[in-house]
């Protein structure tokens, strides 16, 4: 289990840790089940930053904007550099080939960069609502937990790689569907159980806030899954790209959602 943490914490954190000491499919398996576990750094920062914002010591969208900062410093970009790449290679054409190989190059695109902009900034509007009050920062940490699901999602048994190589090669197949739908669960049962607790602290009913809080995960998931079928049917398989791809996907689909849930319950 210690190789499986350390693939974890080494592909989606820039924190620094031990090589593994074996790696296969096993273990690679375990390392994308426990990706939402890598997001502890981030969720204290933004938990940290929601509190700066809801007392008053920062404005809203100064902490978004930080909020983001932060979790591309943490992740090193890995994910949004895979949007970017998926973006540039779907657009290029409707030959595989062709699409892999635009994804491999380096250089970013016209539909990549677009796909960064827009991406970015629809965080930051959703988190400079959310940010604002104790539950919007409470779905905000749900929906950047739900979408390290996709890891997994992208993983699922029966899914092939897109090409011999890379990161999809190595994990492509790797996680059980009885296991996938465990972590699915679990995620939405925590997810539930925290924003019924801070709903209730509040003084509204805490179904409300458990609702909330369970739809963010299951927006993320869907997202998630939509963007690997689509780049799979694209592509013939998955690529670490998709996987990066389908992190920001679902985390944008979950915070959108929290937004609307906030709003819809204003007094939240």
């Amino acid at each position: 289990m210690r190789d499986a943490w350390r693939v974890a914490f080494g592909t989606f954190t820039a924190l620094p840790v031990g090589p593994p000491e074996h790696v296969t499919g096993v273990v690679l398996g375990r390392a994308l089940l426990l990706a939402p576990l890598t997001t502890a750094p981030a969720l204290l920062a933004w938990a940290a930053l929601g509190t700066v914002s809801t007392t008053g010591w920062a404005p809203a969208g100064v902490a978004a904007v930080l909020a983001l900062v932060v979790t591309a410093l943490l992740s090193r970009a890995l994910h949004l550099d895979g949007l970017a790449d998926l973006a540039d290679g779907l657009t290029s054409g409707h030959d595989p080939a062709r699409s892999l190989e635009v994804m491999r190059r380096g250089d970013t695109g016209p539909a990549g960069a677009a796909a960064l902009v827009l991406a970015l900034l629809l965080d930051a509007a959703c988190l400079t609502t959310l940010l604002g009050g104790a539950f919007g920062t409470t779905l905000a940490v749900v929906a950047l937990v739900a979408s390290r699901l996709a890891c997994a999602l992208c993983a699922r048994d029966g899914i092939p790689p897109a090409r011999a190589d890379g990161l999809g090669q190595g994990v492509a197949g790797t996680v059980s569907r009885a296991h996938l739908l465990g972590l699915v669960a679990a995620v939405a049962l925590a997810a539930g159980l925290a924003g019924a607790s801070v709903s209730a602290g509040l003084g509204s009913t805490w179904w409300a806030g458990g609702l909330g809080a369970v739809a963010v995960v299951l927006v993320a998931v869907a997202a998630a899954v939509v963007t690997r079928r689509h780049a799979v049917r694209r592509l013939g398989g998955v690529t670490g790209d998709v996987i990066g791809a389908a992190i920001e996907v679902a985390l944008a689909a979950g915070l959108v959602t929290a937004a609307l849930v906030v709003t819809a319950v204003p007094h939240l």
